[in-house]
């Protein structure tokens, strides 16, 4: 029977995404691997790979529609023999699906949270109802000597395809995970005033509306989501940067002709993941029942683009180089501008850096990025006049707030980690021991 291609999920938080741009056509034969279409999600433009074979019967989603949901038809693949004329009614898409360019209603889940949309299991073979697989899936399982009684589906609507054949033992039964508990209920967030009211207060001045883009909704969400759901507390601490730059300064004419420009922002990442190698239990992430320690320091740190942000993770940061540091920085922040990071490059990560000591600002609050567990605001490095015994002199200091989740992270913890960046920014030259 034919088969529905569904939207994909090309993240573990997408629930809607547009699609971009068709590379294959009705009438066209694809197999298992082929490009399909390029998906823009909030964050990047990835490809979509067939995982069945057969001809592209019809398209049911127009390139350039915007807003599609998770799970949705968007093309239905014919198997050999079949004909446009066997496409079910229920292949149609919906009256309310998306339409070109017309953006969709904002999500109603934050990004983080588990997704619900699933598509339904196949029907149980052990009543006697038909296997939904196909033709390369059962003719792999008849070279393979597989039951396909015994395989479970990962396909459309839990088809067998290819991969679930290939990855099958001969005579094994998947295994039948728990059935998950509910979620407990969350209370509803207090609601604003609706945009009609909002607008009806501006109707009689100039206005220009900005319609939300993907990535604008997700951080609305994500943010949002933050302020009412993180016990947020903030610490504050400030750091003589003299002898950072003047080892920088040593550094950097060191490397020049390898072409590496270490910038401060590169001690501050390495500052920021040694230190959570020193107070591991800060090393952290809210589980929503359990705290998730990590081993690693993996570093997020934010990048401003067009539009929003990004917050590529810097992995193992406590083991590379400020060389290594620097090169790896450039390059997601320079792919992150032009939306070409892949989820695993952004997603993670225990901790987040936001520098807007470039821009001047000499102090700020950040929110913080859920699951972290804290995030370092960065200020601008000021000449100011400091105490030190019975004199007064003029260093070079910069300002940094962490912004701590308490469910996490308890104050003196808090206060701990950012000690240990303090100190090693103070004496950059153990960053290199």
């Amino acid at each position: 029977m034919p088969t529905e291609i569904l939207m994909p999920a090309l993240s573990p938080t997408m629930e809607e995404g547009t699609l971009a741009k068709w590379l294959v056509k009705e009438g066209d034969e694809v197999k298992s691997g082929d490009i399909l279409a390029e998906i823009e999600t909030d964050k990047a433009t990835m490809e979509f790979e067939a995982v069945d074979e057969g001809k592209v019967g019809k398209i049911l989603i127009e390139e350039g529609s915007s807003g599609v949901k998770v799970n949705t038809p968007i093309a239905v693949l014919l198997e050999e023999g079949e004909s446009a004329d066997d496409i079910a009614e229920t292949s149609k898409p919906a009256a309310d699906a998306p339409k070109k360019d017309v953006p969709a209603e904002a999500p109603k889940e934050v990004e983080g949270q588990a997704q619900a949309a699933k598509a339904p299991p196949a029907p149980s073979s052990d009543k006697g109802d038909r296997i939904f697989a196909s033709p390369l899936a059962r003719r792999i399982a008849a070279e393979k000597g597989l039951d396909l009684a015994s395989i479970e589906g990962s396909g459309p609507r839990g088809r067998i395809v290819k991969a679930d054949v290939e990855n099958a033992k001969p005579g094994a039964a998947p295994a039948k995970a728990d059935a998950p508990k509910p979620a407990p209920a969350a209370a509803e967030a207090p609601k604003g005033a609706s945009a009609e009211t909002i607008a009806k207060i501006y109707a009689d001045r100039e206005t220009e509306e900005v319609t939300l883009d993907g990535m604008r909704r997700t951080i609305a969400a994500r943010l949002g989501e933050a302020k009412q759901t993180i016990p947020h507390f903030y610490l504050r601490r400030s750091a003589k940067l003299d002898e950072l730059m003047t080892f920088r300064a040593t550094l950097n004419k060191q490397l020049e002709a390898r072409g590496v420009k270490l910038s401060v922002n590169d001690f501050i990442i390495k500052a920021c993941a040694l230190a959570l190698q020193q107070v591991p239990d800060a090393n952290a992430v809210w589980a929503g029942d359990r705290i998730i320690k990590l081993k690693p320091s993996d570093v997020a740190v934010a990048v401003a683009v067009e539009g929003g942000l990004f917050t590529p993770v810097l992995k193992d940061a406590e083991i590379k180089t400020l060389s290594k540091l620097s090169a790896e920085m450039k390059d997601l922040a320079n792919r992150a501008k032009t939306k070409k990071l892949a989820p695993h490059e952004y997603q993670g990560g225990s901790f987040a850096i936001s520098n807007l000591g470039m821009f001047g600002i000499e102090n700020f609050d950040a929110v913080i990025n859920p699951p972290h567990g804290a995030i370092l605001a960065v200020g601008a490095g000021i000449k100011t006049p400091v105490v030190e015994g019975d004199e007064v002199v003029i260093r070079n200091v910069m300002s940094m707030t962490l912004s701590v989740d308490h469910r996490v992270i308890d104050g003196a913890l808090g206060a701990q980690l950012l000690e240990a960046i303090v100190a090693h920014l103070e004496n950059p030259m153990g960053m290199l021991a």
